[in-house]
């Protein structure tokens, strides 16, 4: 050996660059990735058949969402001639060539599925989704009948000639080119396929008679198609074929130049049929001419169409999900209410109950009850005299509101901070706003320039000792119905600090203030940001100093660079990282040297998995935070939302040993986020029982945040930790 050699051995390893575009995955293609795991579910068969149905609903509902928000973002940096890029360093143009290089073939196979598979299954269960040239003569005698009655008045074509331009198409409507031949030549006219009526008309709701017990329906756009001459008289139809539009739906709102925020986005709303065209979809038989027609009336580029075998919009089989067939469906449940809540006698006794203790839920399966029994308490009880809250999307038919609406009716002072600017939610919102507003209800829109996303509820009651501040704080919203198909965790607390944090929070949104930290409450923007870095820091001190480092952070999406490069410093200073990561995830695990210590897992189910939970080991002594907050940049720098500490040891060993553990565990609907950028379903090991996560959250209710712990070494039985006597110990 050299001398040479010998000096080599004592060199440091290489520095890696943190920065490297090759670290971190693209959030556009990682949505995507996240839209796939969605329609993987559709294929499986595990879930019942009109579940798999839903999936298939929910994956073109996303890409609706996703074309309108994040293609459209892109197309405006094409078009600006923005140069800067994101981490990844992917340009717009680079990243939409690769969304339709992903998208396209989804969507085809999407459809192919349910043409060849899933059409075939629901009709040998008495569900037969049809052609009108299928329903046989009497049948289609009666579907000419009810097009006549009921759909022919609400149909208007459009022509295009010198005398008539190119008819506006809206966002998101389903149309039908239709062209027609008469004395003077051959013409195109457009006809929009009624949003005002069921896109799958029921026979049942036609009069048909069945000769069965079967359920069959048709599509709107069928129906009309059949009978398209009757708007066209004395023409020869000679084309109809379907198309759809997708429309840039993203509003700029220059808050600081709106004198009214409300009508300054009722008029965004409004504008919002009339953005550019970032998808046109048509049918895969539509004529190449006529779809260069479409085409260059709509200014779309070849690579923004998109054939498909029909039907176009498959979000509308929702109403086939929605059939009253419960042998098709998961069986239903009814969620849990804790005994500590359970157990009341009076209204107010909900007060006593949280005075107790801290009390955790988790939606779906705890129920919502609760929380609109706190805001009904709060509103019928002569001994409270504040109720403050912050609405992001509630819904049209918002209980909770309409408690806030009792409460003020009954003298109360009450606060509310509605967010007109909740994407697809504004028009709800501004109703409810108006709503409260009509009632005296001192109603904000919230801080300019800032989404307000924090979920918080503030009850100030007069007692004996003076007045007490009690607390609702959540990390999902307060809508009844998403309550039920979301999973989330709220907390009721009369802690003090936290009690203080919630007077100068909503403070600072009334009022004029630049408080940015707290006692307990992590805020953005201000303190979150460089508290969560703080706390992985210490995680990085714990392991360097032999102590070792955990962390078990679970969030919708990844994103924000500067927590990536912190996590990638965790994972290289030996802390042990664990990312449920439900949606976007820009991380990439598993890289050696670099993250070979983070595992990265989503999980797709029957809940939308909405909850965060941000758990800090802190060398045995964990620090537990829930809130409202995904680690991007927006809800980090642009958005109003709050970390709340959890303080209760039963309920941090709850969180850990039960809701973490159980789904770090899942062997069944959980995948794992290779370097690759893949995602790989796990299965259960021959000698491992299928573990599935909301299944057994479902069976093993929360009880405040007290329930049985979950034992990942058990194949799934409940265990808990006993003394020497056998009895249960609390979990730590």
């Amino acid at each position: 050996m050299t001398a040479t050699d010998e000096l080599d051995l004592t060199l440091e390893p290489p520095v890696i660059d943190l920065r490297d575009p090759s670290l971190y995955f693209n959030r556009e293609l990682s949505w995507i990735e996240f839209d796939r795991r969605v329609l993987e579910e559709a294929y499986d068969r595990k879930h019942p058949l009109l579940e798999r149905v839903k999936f298939l609903s929910i994956f073109s509902s996303n890409m609706d969402e996703f074309y309108m928000i994040r293609v459209s973002g892109l197309k405006d940096q094409v078009a600006a001639g923005v140069t800067n890029t994101p981490p990844d360093g992917m340009t717009a143009t680079e990243t939409l060539d690769a969304i339709r290089a992903r998208v396209l073939p989804m969507m085809q196979k999407q459809r192919r599925y349910w043409h060849e598979e899933v059409k075939p299954e629901l009709a040998a269960n008495g569900i037969r989704i049809m052609r009108c040239d299928e329903a046989g003569p009497e049948a289609c005698d009666g579907l000419r009948e009810y097009y006549q009655r009921e759909i022919h008045p609400s149909l208007t074509p459009l022509a295009y000639d010198p005398g008539r331009p190119f008819p506006h198409i809206s966002n998101l409507s389903l149309n039908l080119a239709v062209t027609v031949r008469d004395a003077k030549g051959i013409h195109f006219a457009r006809v929009k396929v009624p949003g005002t009526l069921p896109r799958l008309i029921s026979f049942d709701l036609m009069g048909l008679p069945s000769d069965d017990d079967s359920t069959r329906m048709v599509w709107l756009e069928d129906v009309i198609g059949a009978n398209v001459a009757s708007l066209f008289p004395g023409c020869e139809v000679l084309q109809v074929f379907p198309f759809r539009v997708i429309r840039d739906t993203d509003m700029e709102i220059q808050e600081d130049e709106a004198s009214d925020l409300l009508e300054t986005i009722e008029a965004g709303l409004r504008q919002r049929q009339f953005g550019p065209v970032v998808q046109l979809m048509v049918d895969e038989e539509m004529p190449l001419d006529m779809v260069e027609f479409l085409a260059h009336n709509l200014e779309v580029r070849p690579d923004d169409i998109y054939p498909l075998a029909s039907p176009l919009g498959m979000s509308s089989l929702i109403q086939v999900s929605a059939l009253n067939r419960p042998d098709l469906k998961d069986a239903p449940f009814t969620p849990a209410v804790a005994p500590v809540l359970r157990d009341l006698h009076a209204p107010a006794d909900i007060f006593d109950a949280i005075k107790q203790q801290d009390i955790l839920l988790h939606h779906p399966y705890d129920s919502f009850s609760p929380v609109l029994n706190f805001v009904r308490a709060a509103a019928a009880d002569p001994d409270v005299v504040v109720i403050k809250s912050t609405l992001y999307r509630v819904g049209r038919n918002a209980p909770v509101v309409k408690a806030l609406l009792e409460a003020q009716r009954n003298g109360k002072q009450v606060a509310v901070l509605v967010e007109l600017k909740a994407r697809f939610d504004e028009e709800s919102n501004i109703g409810w706003a108006r709503a409260l507003e009509a009632e005296g209800v001192h109603v904000v829109y919230g801080l300019i320039g800032l989404k307000t996303h924090s979920k918080i509820t503030l009850v100030v009651r007069r007692e004996e000792g003076g007045l007490q501040r009690y607390l609702h704080l959540a990390t999902g919203n307060y809508n009844a119905v998403t309550a039920g198909i979301y999973t989330d965790l709220g907390q009721f607390t009369c802690d003090e600090a936290l009690g203080q944090d919630a007077t100068e929070f909503f403070n600072s949104l009334t009022g004029y203030s630049t408080q940015r930290y707290y006692r307990s409450l992590l805020v953005a923007p201000g303190s979150m940001r460089n508290r969560v870095e703080d706390l992985i820091e210490r995680e990085i001190a714990h392991a360097h100093e032999g102590r070792g480092g955990r962390l078990i952070l679970k969030m919708n999406a990844l994103v924000d660079d500067r927590l990536i490069r912190s996590l990638y410093r965790a994972s290289q200073a030996g802390v042990q990282c664990d990312l449920i990561v439900r949606g976007i995830c820009c991380l990439r695990p598993g890289l050696p040297g670099v993250s070979d210590n983070i595992r990265v897992i989503s999980i797709v189910g029957r809940f939308l998995e909405h909850s965060r939970i941000y758990w800090f080991g802190n060398a045995g002594q964990p620090e537990v935070y829930l809130g409202s907050a995904d680690l991007m940049p927006r809800n980090l720098d642009r958005r109003v939302e709050t970390l709340f500490p959890v303080n209760d040891w039963e309920i941090r060993g709850y969180i850990r040993d039960a809701i973490l553990a159980v789904e770090l565990a899942n062997n069944v609907r959980a995948r794992d986020l290779h370097p690759n950028g893949t995602y790989a379903l796990r299965r259960p090991d021959l000698d491992q029982g299928a573990i599935e996560s909301q299944h057994w959250l479902l069976a093993h209710p929360c009880q405040g945040g007290r329930g049985e712990t979950f034992n990942p070494n058990s194949n799934g039985k409940l265990t808990r930790p006993r003394d020497r006597n056998g009895r249960f110990m609390k979990n730590k």
